[in-house]
């Protein structure tokens, strides 16, 4: 099966240079959906270039808080320099959400 997920610009970079490996997000209706070997094409919002992977694993836990205690910084989108905080997943999605679906972390292969 095929998915399609729209990116800010800096995440879809580290795609595509293959230094984030996992993306995360909640784990709704349209992400339930998702299989170990699907292909997922990623849009970049700024410039609509895509690229596309394949699924390698699905990490499903409670909140973001859990899924980056078993995660390297690196592979969730951080740089060394930078100190990952799940916080920062609040952007995205409120705590309502996060504590009604849970989340993922999609393990990427390119």
């Amino acid at each position: 099966m095929k998915h399609k997920m729209n990116l800010q610009h800096e995440p879809f970079v580290k795609i595509k240079a293959k230094t984030k490996t996992i993306e995360m997000r909640l784990f709704d209706k349209k992400r339930s959906v998702i299989s170990v070997g699907d292909d997922i094409v990623f849009v970049d919002n700024s410039t609509k270039e895509t690229i596309t992977c394949k699924v390698n694993n699905l990490f499903k836990y409670k909140s973001f808080d859990e899924l980056y205690s078993n995660h390297d910084k690196t592979s969730v989108g951080y740089s060394e320099d930078e100190i990952a905080n799940p916080n920062d997943m609040l952007t995205y999605y409120s705590t309502e959400q996060i504590e009604k679906y849970g989340v993922v972390g999609i393990e990427l292969l390119f």
